[in-house]
């Protein structure tokens, strides 16, 4: 169903989905730019899944997303595309954890013969020819593992692998609201099917280069307090990226040392890119500490998205106007009466 013809429920829209996947043989499969642990283990799932089937399936990641951070290049992209396959008008595309796909690397496969939008961002846009969008699953690998329940498919310990993956760092290792008994249900499944947990771990948490910790001591020296505290913000410059050593991705895990501070209501990380076309651009991310403000909300004023307690967008702003913008968007959910953002406190 395309977007804005109505929203069906997700049990109606699963049959669908599943009906789809039976029926056709030739798929092609992509995430958001920047593919973190959730959209690289649903690619990965997916993938496993429908060779399970016997389909013709290929992976697209776009050339711009690589290097991919180094706790993800363990995954396994074997038969990996960066460019539209040549017959892509008689694939069928499957974007998974992709929320709004007019801000996407992966919106050059549009031309696909239909289009299965798979995610559980709540403000999913609803591009798809079919959308499958699960608000209450913890991560798009959970729809993912789901959708291998309702075809018969048993996961491989590879598959297993990259739906925990993406079940673990959605789900701030079990510990973010999203997670349910359902996502413990699915981690035992998979540990049982070959999760080597430990294993996973210190790929993901542990090994960390030299730089990335040069870079959060960074982060860390120019953290700055607004509004007695209820914003905790850092930026880092394009200059930091290089006196550290460090790649794009090693700001990753940054803002939750930020989220983590007494009487923080919203923690951000900025960052200036500083390759290819948004050269001067800023990357802002953003974590609210509880429901108290929806920072999807903010993130959707600059034309991004996400979830309730995490979301993103990318700017122009420079770092003064950009603060006054984040303090009034906060002061507008938490103090609806006010005049506005009470004087900035540093601390």
């Amino acid at each position: 169903m395309s977007a804005g013809v109505g929203v069906e429920s997700p049990e109606v829209t699963r049959e669908r989905v599943l009906e789809r996947i039976r029926a056709d043989t030739r798929f092609v499969l992509a995430a958001h730019e920047g593919p973190d642990g959730d959209a690289l283990g649903s690619l990965v799932g997916m993938q496993g899944l429908l060779t399970a089937l016997g389909k013709d399936s290929q992976m697209f990641i776009a050339a711009t997303d690589f290097p991919l951070p180094y706790e993800y290049r363990f995954f396994e992209l074997d038969g990996l595309i960066s460019s539209p396959p040549a017959d892509i008008a008689r694939r069928t595309v499957v974007f998974l954890d992709c929320g709004n796909i007019d801000r996407n690397s992966a919106s050059v496969l549009q031309q696909g013969s239909h289009l299965l939008n798979v995610d559980h961002h709540h403000d999913n846009t609803r591009f798809g020819t079919l959308d499958h969008v699960v608000p209450d699953a913890s991560c798009t690998a959970e729809i993912v593992w789901d959708l291998m329940h309702g075809l018969g498919v048993a996961p491989t310990p590879a598959v297993a692998q990259a739906l925990y993956v993406g079940l673990i760092t959605d789900t701030g290792r079990f510990m973010y609201e999203n997670t349910g008994p359902r996502a413990h249900e699915m981690a035992a499944e998979l540990i049982a099917a070959g999760v080597d947990v430990q294993d996973v771990y210190r790929r993901l948490y542990e090994e960390m280069p030299q730089a990335k910790l040069t870079l959060l001591a960074l982060a860390l020296m120019r953290m700055r307090r607004y509004d007695s505290g209820e914003l905790t913000l850092a930026a880092l410059s394009a200059q930091d990226f290089r006196d550290a050593e460090a790649e794009d991705s090693f700001s990753e895990g940054i803002i939750d040392h930020l989220r983590a501070v007494q009487g923080t209501k919203v923690a951000v990380l900025v960052r200036e890119l500083s390759s290819g076309e948004r050269i001067g651009q800023h990357k802002v991310s953003l974590r609210a500490t509880d429901d108290d403000v929806d920072v999807s909300r903010i993130a959707r004023e600059q034309g991004g998205g996400g979830h309730r307690r995490a979301a993103g967008f990318s700017t122009t702003l420079e770092i003064e106007p950009l603060v006054e913008f984040l303090r009034h968007a906060i002061a507008a959910q938490l103090h609806a009466t006010s005049d506005g953002p009470a004087a900035a406190t540093l601390v």
